[in-house]
């Protein structure tokens, strides 16, 4: 299916080039439906029923600690230690909620050099031909036979944040970063379902080289 964007939307593209290419500024245009939002993801893991009862115990449902900005996620209480293919581990690394039908485990590239992992950048949820590892947790153990990744960028969207910028499911859009080290990240991959927030979705590597902090200027562009 060919994604056309909504006529309003592209006038504003249109007009925006003409007066950029006349040098003069750009008047007003209508506003975002929704706030950017710009967060750094930490390396963390989303677990099945299976991996819960394993790792805390039979009945153990997980514990919301922190609402995330996604509706119905959460950080929980629980934590994991992951133990790596050179036998070092990462010890309190944070579980996600709600359980999901396939556990996964999201690592950064630094991480992933710490604990020997050759890890594939992939969107959440794509594991086929990944590695596995070994969780640890008060309770017992559960083997990851595979599923830990480095999390491609992404950003999601809801349907209207989605027609605003004129994108579509699975299209990639850049992420414009301000301040002192300004930079800008292509390949962010749009991820369109009507109850996201508006959020982009980068590792604590890519944070941490453009020292995104919240007050950070940051713009999404076609």
């Amino acid at each position: 299916m060919v994604f056309v964007p909504p006529r309003a939307v592209v006038e504003q593209l249109v007009r925006k080039a003409v007066y950029q290419r006349l040098g003069r500024p750009v008047p007003h245009a209508a506003p975002a439906p929704s706030p950017l939002v710009v967060s750094v993801s930490a390396r963390h893991c989303h677990l099945s029923d299976e991996a819960v009862r394993a790792l805390f115990g039979s009945g153990h449902r997980l514990t919301p600690m922190r609402d995330l900005l996604q509706p119905g996620q959460f950080a929980a209480q629980e934590t994991v230690t992951l133990v790596g293919p050179r036998s070092r581990v990462i010890p309190n690394l944070r579980v996600l909620g709600p359980s999901r039908g396939n556990s996964q485990v999201e690592l950064a590239y630094s991480d992933a050099v710490t604990l020997g992992f050759e890890l594939p950048t992939r969107l959440s949820g794509d594991l086929d031909r990944t590695p596995g590892c070994m969780l640890m947790g008060p309770t017992g153990f559960f083997e990851l036979r595979h599923g830990v990744i480095r999390a491609l960028r992404h950003v999601h969207m809801s349907p209207t944040d989605a027609a605003f910028y004129g994108v579509a499911e699975g299209q990639d859009v850049r992420l414009v970063v301000g301040g002192d080290c300004a930079i800008t990240l292509e390949k962010i991959r749009v991820r369109v379902h009507p109850d996201y927030a508006l959020e982009v979705h980068m590792d604590t590597d890519e944070g941490n080289a453009c020292n995104l902090r919240p007050e950070t200027p940051c713009e999404l562009v076609r």
